[in-house]
């Protein structure tokens, strides 16, 4: 399962013992006599064969190199006790927004090494910056820097546009037509009903983070999704915030029934499987949700389909993109060739491969790659939905205070009827404040 980008406030004991470990490290070395390149990835839906062969590619462009390579599912249990023991890969790949925090661990600590100079590098076998391939949007924000500085610490890797995705076939044969606006998303959920499928399905709780932030643009423009990512109190508790609430409450009370249950890591795929076997007609998902569930069973004549969010307004849809993060540790030993290999990230040979795995890359040139099934998601900004990047705000943690727990995890709570709309703004305001 994919993780999306929250600039989260998560705190954890084991996590911050890295935080120590990062200042007792006594610096780093570039020797150039050590050619081995720690990397250290995730394996996420794109799997790991991807890694092993971009791995390859940049070992025969650079003799005498080699990539020693850490990919696991679980990567944090497995680099983390590494790290405390001062031992750091040279290389990371591991996007903000998972369970233990440890990404935004190394930024709070400011254990992360700026890769400014990388945006200006040329691409290892070619004759472009990676700067003058990268595409517009994906800089210059609080995924890339964190502190608001203007210096880049994390570059961005694999994207993925966000929305809403259905099963086409079952639209076509029943004359309905995908949603615009919210009302009409709402009034569609009425028909459904009436033929036993409900409206709406989510994962977990932690799919409706896109969901959220293209509906808080659809509110209130850019702006007022900034000062919402910046825990302004109006955001939150003001006319907008409270339109927010109530347009997801709205939504979560025409979630399957089922939802609750398996809105889980173990379970969360019964709930994408309710898209395929038509029990639901939408659900909040990322790209990667193709390749997840190739193998899965489907009604007859499945086919994907994927929208933005239906906007307050029909103008006012925006698709919220979610991208992955790569970074090199301030401590670690290798760190020129660790930035020659983050700029092999942008090459053409790095993202051929990664095509292979289903992983886009942010650059100008991916869309003439891109597969017909993959061009159908990617177009979504051709066509009519605005591109939304972004995310909280990097925040000092608050003992007893759980940012993601708070605005998304409550919706389990809201979704059976354990708690009010009211309820779950007012506990959101009360920890934006704190947070703020």
């Amino acid at each position: 399962m994919k993780k999306r980008l929250i600039f989260t406030v998560l705190a954890t004991m084991s996590v911050g013992l890295i935080l120590a470990a990062c200042g007792s490290s006594k610096g780093s070395s570039n020797s150039s006599n050590d050619k081995t390149l720690k990397v250290a990835a995730l394996e996420g839906g794109y799997g790991a064969d991807v890694w092993k062969k971009v791995a390859k590619d940049f070992e025969s462009a650079n003799p005498g190199v080699k990539v020693q390579l850490t990919i696991d599912k679980k990567l944090e249990s497995v680099i983390s006790p590494q790290m405390k023991a001062n031992d750091y890969p040279d290389v990371v790949h591991l996007a903000t927004g998972r369970p233990d925090g440890l990404t935004e661990t190394m930024i709070k600590g400011k254990n992360m090494e700026d890769l400014s100079s990388v945006m200006n590098m040329k691409i290892p076998g070619e004759s472009q910056t990676v700067k003058d391939v990268l595409r517009p949007g994906f800089d210059g924000t609080l995924a890339t820097e964190p502190y608001g500085d203007g210096k880049t610490y994390m570059m961005p890797m694999f994207y993925a546009p966000t929305g809403l995705f259905y099963n086409k076939t079952l639209l076509k044969d029943n004359g309905w037509t995908v949603p615009k606006t919210w009302d009409e998303m709402l009034a569609l959920g009425q028909k459904a009903k009436a033929k036993n499928i409900s409206l709406f399905t989510y994962p977990t709780t932690g799919y409706m983070d896109s969901l959220s932030y293209a509906l808080l643009a659809d509110i209130g423009g850019k702006d007022y999704f900034n000062k919402a990512m910046a825990y302004d109190h109006d955001a939150w508790a003001g006319t907008d915030g409270t339109k927010y609430f109530d347009s997801v409450g709205q939504l979560l009370k025409q979630t399957a029934n089922t939802t609750v249950a398996n809105a889980n890591n173990e379970n969360y795929k019964k709930n994408q499987q309710l898209i395929l076997d038509n029990k639901a007609l939408f659900m909040p998902n990322g790209t990667w949700v193709v390749d997840e569930m190739k193998d899965a069973p489907r009604a007859k004549g499945f086919e994907w389909g994927f929208a933005a969010l239906p906007g307050v307004k029909a103008n006012d849809q925006y698709a919220y993109t979610y991208f992955e993060q790569i970074w090199v540790p301030k401590a670690a030993k290798n760190k020129a060739l660790a930035k020659k290999f983050v700029a092999f990230m942008y090459s053409d040979k790095a993202a051929k491969d990664f095509l292979k795995g289903g992983a886009v890359q942010p650059i100008k040139t991916i869309d003439s790659q891109l597969t017909k099934e993959q061009k159908g998601f990617y177009d979504v900004y051709n066509n009519g939905a605005k591109v939304l990047v972004g995310g909280f705000k990097n925040a000092k943690a608050v003992e007893g205070v759980n940012w993601t727990d708070t605005l998304f995890g409550e919706m389990t709570s809201v979704t059976n009827n354990t708690k009010s709309v009211k309820s779950w703004q007012t506990d959101v305001v009360k920890a934006a404040d704190k947070l703020r």
